[in-house]
């Protein structure tokens, strides 16, 4: 490259021994090249120093958040996986729980961390798109990049033990003739649980109140107390312990097909409620925006290869488990169809 009238390559590593005289008093326009050029080579290093991180990922400690508190699925299902990746990758998995703001805590910290795949998070559609439409946030589900999915917990429509609804025809009649007076317990009033109900009015004209609760232990307690007429909640293991307890009986499923360990109780789309299947909580696993290729399909495949563990399995819970391993496309697909039908209803 000439700049001015000497001839220099700008890309060599090692500085000449000499620049001559013609060096000495650069044309302005001359200075300004050199170093516009200088920088370009330095870019050229950076870009090659990350993609050599990247193919060699990864060398160092992996930081797992979770937007809940300790205990509960969600900490299970992150534990879970982190293990079996720390011991596939050979590199310290560190769980880190980080609850606050309906999940914003731990999403703004992820939106904000280096996109080197040292710093990964639990996701759902709750905290990656209900709660910045719902809060107007500094971030949405475009600042992470999905790498799968880890588990899927549906939800049920559930009436405690002695409730005057045996069916979800008898609720939803009831619901019908009293509109407002019947009270359903939901995790959160911008969970999809809370966003599903209000979608039962706007849509099926069906009218209910719900009551937001601090999660399935204070959900527990209210519909087993008496206290709201029915609770719509994640039927993670305590609340299958329950019902198989007698102490909840299941009315309807938020799938999309009855589920196999619940062949008895129908789902909202059988019931006339078609678009009604989104409130059970898909647990997927996600880094910042701009998480190098090379870095997501090394997650991508350890995760499938966790997932197909039987240990891994059995201690999440084989019903959580999809038969078919759901990657980093179909966890973007989740999140996608969430906003689709959540934003104009937050936004």
């Amino acid at each position: 490259m000439t700049v001015g009238r000497v001839t220099v390559d700008l890309c060599v590593r090692r500085r000449p021994t000499s620049w001559g005289n013609h060096m000495r008093t650069p044309s302005a326009l001359g200075s300004v090249l050199l170093l516009g050029l200088l920088a370009a080579c330095g870019g050229d290093d950076e870009a090659g120093t990350s993609e050599e991180a990247a193919a060699s990922y990864p060398t160092e400690d992996i930081r797992m958040l979770v937007p809940y508190g300790a205990g509960g699925p969600t900490d299970l299902t992150t534990r879970t996986v982190g293990a079996c990746i720390e011991e596939e990758l050979g590199q310290p998995v560190v769980v880190e729980n980080m609850e606050g703001g309906s999940g914003a805590l731990a999403m703004t910290e992820l939106a904000g961390a280096e996109p080197d795949g040292y710093t990964l998070s639990l996701v759902t559609a709750g905290t990656t798109v209900l709660t910045p439409l719902a809060n107007d946030l500094d971030y949405t589900k475009d600042d992470f990049t999905p790498i799968g999915v880890m588990s899927e917990v549906p939800s049920v429509l559930a009436v405690g033990e002695g409730s005057r609804f045996t069916s979800a025809e008898d609720f939803f009649e009831a619901a019908e003739a009293e509109p407002g007076t019947l009270t359903v317990g939901v995790p959160g009033a911008s969970t999809p649980q809370g966003i599903e109900l209000q979608r039962l009015a706007d849509e099926y004209d069906v009218q209910v109140t719900a009551v937001p609760f601090n999660g399935n232990a204070e959900m527990t307690t209210a519909i087993l107390g008496g206290n709201v007429d029915a609770v719509l909640i994640n039927a993670s293991a305590d609340v299958v312990e329950n019902i198989d307890a007698g102490a909840f009986q299941p009315l309807v499923a938020s799938s999309e097909e009855r589920l196999s360990w619940l062949p008895d109780t129908p789902t909202f789309a059988e019931l006339g409620y078609e678009s009604l299947t989104l409130s059970g909580s898909t647990f997927g696993l996600a880094g910042p925006a701009g998480l190098p290729d090379e870095v997501v399909t090394t997650l991508e495949d350890t995760l499938q290869t966790c997932l197909g563990q039987d240990e891994v399995r059995q201690t999440i819970g084989e019903q959580y488990v999809r038969e078919e391993f759901a990657g980093a496309d179909e966890l973007g697909s989740v999140l996608d169809d969430t906003q689709q039908a959540y934003e104009p209803i937050l936004g």
